[in-house]
């Protein structure tokens, strides 16, 4: 035994035992508004920045020195603490590219399944996308928009033949596995003379888009249903499926279900989870990440539900490909990416 690897790996395994606590740290400093009063305003002391937040001093002062051993914020000396612009932005601003405040909030609510996803190791059984905390449905929403909201309009529907002119000018959308209905009130805001349609097989998401639609000055152009890849209605010359293909039981099925629904030159866009085709390639900071979110939510959801195919977040474009081909689509290809999406435009 080589001991200098072996403590190289003790450290390594200390470090992700901080990195596991201070998922929860970083939520706590979201959830508490920490992060954002700390933005811009300089050194501050933990009185100071309980004072502004309204909280208790001495568990501002714990939270402060776990973060600066985390480096998210930086010790000055004297008691005071900082948080670098360039710390800030992505942990308050949901609108920036590099906004990644939502990882940690759907990373803490898939690890309250652990113990339920290791007895389905041992069952093979699935954990319904539903039935997790509810951190992971608010959590993966805010992960996944601010690139939808940055990349959607202005690259990704450009990058897709003929579908943005279409948009402009009217056409109907279905949004499919909506959720909260994020990525639908985007299309709609975007493309005000098309209709969109969001449908999703959770009802409490449906209730919750449909509010989020009405706030937003949007039900007269925006529908949400419940129902899932395999059974919604209607004919569409865009079908979307975000970040959700690969969740379901049965992608093959939906694809095909799409393809039905689909009118005279329609158009399936997929996006997924940014994956290379070989395991070695995904070896990466990304690719732990999702191979996490995938043990935990992504292939117990599959397992959940009838066939189960259990892609997994990360199955990569090759095996995308044959799905979707699979499933009587001619052509698929890949029309943009970003470190956390790949971009696939399906034609019959």
């Amino acid at each position: 035994m080589d001991d200098t690897k072996l403590m190289e790996f003790v450290g390594k395994a200390v470090e992700d035992v901080g990195a596991l606590l201070g998922g929860a740290m970083v939520v706590i400093g979201d959830k508490l508004g920490l992060y954002r009063s700390m933005a811009g305003a300089g050194p501050l002391t933990a009185a100071e920045l309980a004072a502004r937040t309204g909280t208790a001093e001495r568990y501002v002062r714990e939270w402060l020195s776990a973060q600066a051993a985390r480096g998210y914020v930086s010790y000055e000396g004297n008691g005071q603490f900082s948080l670098p612009d360039e710390h800030a932005v992505p942990l308050t601003d949901e609108s920036s590219p590099a906004c990644v405040i939502g990882a940690f909030e759907i990373a803490l609510g898939s690890v309250y399944a652990t113990d339920t996803i290791a007895a389905r190791f041992r069952s093979g059984g699935g954990f319904a996308w539903g039935a997790q905390d509810p951190h992971v449905l608010g959590g993966c929403e805010r992960f996944f928009r601010p690139g939808y909201l940055n990349n959607l309009a202005t690259a990704w529907i450009p990058a897709l033949d003929g579908v943005e002119e279409k948009l402009i000018a009217g056409a109907r959308v279905a949004d499919v596995g909506c959720g909260h209905g994020a990525s639908t009130l985007l299309l709609a805001q975007s493309y005000p003379a098309s209709t969109v349609v969001g449908f999703d097989a959770d009802a409490g998401s449906i209730d919750a888009a449909r509010k989020r639609a009405a706030d937003a000055g949007l039900a007269d152009r925006v529908q949400f249903e419940v129902a899932s890849a395999t059974t919604f209605g209607g004919t569409y010359d865009l079908v979307c499926f975000f970040d959700c293909l690969h969740d379901m039981g049965d992608p093959a099925g939906a694809c095909a279900h799409v393809l039905e629904h689909l009118a005279p030159g329609g158009t399936l866009m997929l996006i997924e989870p940014f994956a290379a085709d070989d395991v070695a390639d995904n070896l990466t900071p990304v690719g732990a990440a999702y191979y996490g979110f995938s043990t935990l939510l992504c292939t117990p959801s599959s397992l959940s539900q009838d066939v189960g195919a259990a892609l997994g977040a990360q199955a990569g474009e090759a095996r995308l490909r044959d799905v979707v081909t699979g499933a009587g689509f001619t052509t698929l290809r890949r029309v943009a990416e970003t470190p956390f999406n790949i971009v696939l435009e399906a034609r019959a």
